[in-house]
């Protein structure tokens, strides 16, 4: 009873203090001894924000996020491929033990489930707006581990985040769900918190709460609390100047070479922070985590094997990582915003303001630092790429341009929860920061940042919309009016220099938009020594061509939004030479290795080919001439030619194509093209093949695994012939339409794909589907089912080319990368491809009328797995058969290299066959493309 009044004393007394809309929450919690249970007093005063009376008051309970599977937390974890949570142990995953909440008659009130991450709480008597009520809470929370999101305990500490049941902020209706994500989103502003431990002996705790007296922290934030509990005492920098007195707090060791650049660098981000947002708090904390999410992405040292190359100095590194990280600490303490629909505000100040920095420290830093000095026999050859010629602040427009360039990127204003990984950075983040970098550089920095500081100081403690931010700025300056409305939708704006015109001192020139906005674009005008001069050229609404007139001076070369200064769709039509014989056109430029693009050329990249293509063309030797650089362009072109080793003749390949990627569309990517290719399918023999073809990809969520498409294509076949082969009335000329869907779904626990497709020709036509279900069922141990199913609607080919195989395929589309195409002996005829029947004993013959199969492979023990095939098939004039085979296959790079070792099948037991050895099957790819495609995913 004693305890009760002294706690109904300090809310008295601490509420005295505060406003009467702000809510208070007091707090007594006992950590227990092996850190994985806490349980919770709680006291909490809630204001109804709302216009409308309450019936009930929403509190969330995120530590239910972790409690099992199936929670929003562990399908997005999957989705960002990791599945520790999906797989973790009983006592791993965090839950609400018990809550109790007592009414006025001492009665707990009635809770459906408190396992539910949203419980909503039936008020006896109805709150009026601007009414308070009181509610006494008393609960255990199972700690998760902290692997998981960072939050909840381990071995040395326990860092408490979005543990306490709170109420939500953000949604004063009491209405709407809102569940935990790990996306770092605030839900508790506009409070003052009165926080009491009781922790283990020699344990520190630290939080972004001031500390009144040991273990008991006391104060008003704009965020959400966080505690971290240690054996460690984790270092502190006091920064104290005529303007500014902050502590900064760490939640992780410092190196002593680190805290001695910071004791150096933090006085000097917080001033710069301070001069253009107006705004220093007086403490904060970093936690390891926070520094982990919001350090300088891509300075990091490049490891590989033994050797380190360094791109920046540790100090340069400390300067820009904290940078960021103080940054963005601080613009989260102050301004409170909904993360799902606000989050490109906080992001694009956080950017905006790496920006400005940059251009103040680090003007003339490239984008990979040091490294292009790095000498490898004394030659640079960093210096070869493009990339070395870019400037650090560079980075910005280059991110945003390789998600656009793949039609991936999405509308700044996206809802955050849908945001892919990527587009957080490059969109909500980069973009954002480029565009009001670019408004800042427009209508003047210094006003920009006056603007910013005064929105900001007229809302401190209130919900912002920063739509109105941008109205502000609208009313300040019309060139800024197209913001608002350019939030909203995919970026393809796009300005181009078509020609300029030489009349006496001036230059005419013609410059188009593709957008009716108006936006200003900024023009510069460059001599051949070097010498430049700008001019803003304020565009009209609707008004897509203009003609600009500048004094000509000595000018040489003409660019419009140099230094990627906004984010453009397309910066390839952004420059012209004055004179020359360039001049009004682009220069061509020849490569040697792929660099991010240079816009100012027409590149061209000259790659030297050696591969080992199959038994008869042995080693190609060639080069390959192609326009495709790092970033997907929609007008591609690859020319191969070749010398084969194995027959001493030249071969090769082609391909053009052009893709087109709308903005906005149930596709989102249509490519037509055609290709050509010249090599060899047995010794002597080539073929030569022609075709015409379209690819359509379905729009996808970038967060999405799934991924759907529809290919159309004509292919014309030519084949040398061999005297037996023409006495056996083989093909030497055929052509083959065919159209296939494919659906394929790659997350993590059950991957899944569907494919069908219908091919023919004038002697046949055929349909065949294709289903493959792959689940995790462990940690790295899969079990994969594969049905396939083949039916010839029409057959009256002369001979088995094209008939459905059912341990070996019929390579008749050239379409598979098979070492010995026409092996029938040796290592080469034991290659192993997944298609058709799938068999991997040799079992003889081919189906020409129907097949259907059925493929299981299961994990046992680290590499090795089992595998079991069956079947029915059916050829003309025969009766129906069955065949199957079962067997160990060795995972020796997953994917990648397998090998097959048959044991029992429909022939027998196979290990007992004199000639065993040559029965044992492999797989063999070689894609880079596959490895690039399985490492980005959880990117995008």
């Amino acid at each position: 009873m004693k305890k009760v009044i002294s706690i109904c004393l300090i809310l008295f007394l601490g509420a005295a203090e505060l406003s009467a809309q702000t809510d208070s929450i007091y707090i007594e919690a006992k950590l227990s001894s092996d850190k994985k249970t806490l349980e919770v007093n709680q006291e909490l005063v809630y204001y109804n924000r709302s216009e409308k009376d309450l019936h009930t008051i929403k509190l969330l309970n995120w530590v239910s996020a972790y409690k099992k599977r199936g929670t929003s937390l562990v399908y997005r974890k999957l989705e960002d491929r990791n599945n520790d949570l999906h797989f973790a142990k009983p006592e791993q995953l965090g839950k609400l033990l018990n809550l109790n909440i007592p009414q006025a008659d001492h009665q707990p009130v009635p809770i459906i489930d408190i396992s539910e991450e949203n419980i909503f709480i039936p008020l006896n008597t109805v709150l009026k707006p601007g009414e308070s009520t009181k509610l006494a809470i008393r609960y255990q929370v199972q700690l998760p581990d902290s692997g998981f999101t960072g939050y909840g305990t381990s071995d040395t500490s326990t860092a408490l985040k979005y543990f306490f049941i709170v109420p939500d902020h953000f949604d004063p209706d009491n209405i709407s769900k809102r569940n935990y994500h790990d996306i770092e989103e605030s839900v508790s502003f506009d409070t003052h918190w009165t926080v009491n431990f009781d922790i283990p002996v020699n344990y520190f705790i630290e939080s972004n709460l001031q500390q009144v007296q040991m273990n008991s922290f006391k104060g008003y934030l704009d965020s959400d609390p966080e505690f971290l509990i240690s054996q460690n005492e984790y270092p502190s920098i006091k920064v104290k100047t005529q303007e500014i007195d902050t502590e900064i707090k760490f939640g992780y060791n410092l190196k002593p070479e680190e805290k001695q650049n910071l004791e150096f660098y933090l006085p000097l981000h917080l001033q710069f922070i301070k001069e253009r947002t107006g705004f220093i708090p007086k403490k904060l904390f970093i936690s390891d985590k926070f520094r982990g999410k919001e350090d300088f992405f891509g300075n990091n040292d490049i490891k590989f094997w033994k050797f380190k190359f360094q791109l920046f100095t540790d100090a340069e590194k400390t300067d820009l990582d904290y940078f960021g990280i103080i940054t963005k600490k601080i613009l989260d303490e102050n301004i409170i915003a909904d993360k799902q629909d606000h989050h490109w505000f906080k992001n694009g100040l956080k950017s905006y303001l790496e920006i400005q920095y940059l251009k103040k420290f680090y003007n003339e830093t490239k984008l990979l630092g040091h490294l292009p000095e790095a000498k490898i026999f004394g030659v640079k050859p960093l210096k070869l790429f493009h990339a070395s010629e870019l400037k650090l602040s560079d980075r910005y427009g280059i991110a945003y341009q390789y998600i656009m360039s793949q039609n991936l990127d999405q509308k700044i204003d996206e809802k955050f929860a849908v945001l892919s990984n990527f587009n957080d950075m490059a969109i909500s983040s980069f973009e954002t920061g480029t565009l009001f970098d670019h408004t800042a550089e427009k209508i003047g920095v210094e006003r920009f940042d006056s603007l910013l500081k005064d929105y900001v100081d007229k809302n401190i403690h209130k919900q912002i919309n920063p739509d109105d931010f941008l109205q502000e700025l609208s009313e300040k300056d019309k060139t800024t009016h197209y913001l608002s409305g350019f939030l909203t939708q995919k970026n393809r704006v796009n300005f181009k220099l078509r020609k300029f015109k030489k009349e006496g001192d001036s230059l005419n020139i013609t410059i188009s938009k593709n957008t009716d906005d108006a936006i200003p674009v900024k023009l510069e005008t460059q001599t051949r020594e070097g010498e430049t001069n700008s001019y803003w050229i304020e565009t009209k609404e609707r008004e897509r061509d203009m003609m600009v007139t500048i004094p000509a001076l000595d000018t040489y070369k003409i660019t419009l939004n140099d230094d990627y200064i906004f984010p453009e769709a397309n910066y390839r039509d952004n420059f012209l030479y004055a004179k020359g014989f360039f001049s009004n056109t682009k220069k061509i430029k020849l490569k040697l290795i792929k660099d991010i693009p240079n816009p100012e050329f027409n590149e061209i990249y000259l790659n030297p080919r050696i591969r080992f293509s199959n038994a008869y063309d042995k080693f190609l030797f060639g080069i390959n001439f192609k326009n495709q650089s790092l970033f997907d362009q929609k007008f591609l072109y690859s020319i191969t030619p070749m010398y084969s080793s194995g027959t001493g003749k030249l071969t090769g390949s082609g391909t053009v194509s052009y893709s087109f990627l709308p903005a906005e569309s149930i596709f989102r990517s249509l490519t037509f093209g055609v290709s050509g290719s010249y090599f060899h399918y047995d010794y002597d023999l080539a073929y030569r093949k022609a075709s015409i073809f379209s690819n359509l990809s379905f729009r996808k969520n970038p967060r999405s695994t799934v991924s759907r498409g529809i290919g159309i294509s004509y292919n014309y076949y030519e084949r040398d012939l061999s005297p037996v082969m023409i006495a056996n009335r083989d093909y030497d000329k055929y052509n083959l339409w065919s159209v296939g869907y494919g659906y394929t779904d790659n997350q993590m626990i059950h991957e899944k794909s569907l494919s069908i497709s219908a091919q023919g020709m004038e002697d046949f036509n055929k349909i065949t589907a294709e289903g493959l279900y792959r689940w995790e069922f462990a940690p790295k141990q899969k079990l994969s089912l594969r049905l396939f199913a083949g039916y010839f609607m029409r057959n009256d080919t002369r001979n088995n080319t094209f008939n459905y195989g059912i341990s070996r395929v019929s390579n008749y589309s050239f379409s598979y990368s098979l070492l010995g195409e026409s092996a029938t002996g040796g290592l080469l005829s034991q290659q192993f491809i997944l298609a058709d029947g799938g068999f991997k004993s040799f079992i003889p013959g081919s189906v020409n009328q129907w097949i259907t199969s059925f493929n299981v492979d299961s994990s046992v023990w680290k590499i090795f797995h089992v595998y079991a095939d069956a079947g029915i098939y059916k050829n003309k004039n025969s009766s129906t058969q069955f065949i199957w085979d079962s067997g160990i296959k060795v995972r020796v790079i997953p994917d990648f290299l397998e090998v097959y070792f048959p044991i029992q099948s429909s022939l027998g037991f196979e290990p007992s066959f004199k000639d065993y050895a040559k029965r044992i099957r492999y797989t063999l790819v070689l894609n880079l493309g596959a490895i690039i495609n399985a490492a980005r995913r959880g990117w995008y």
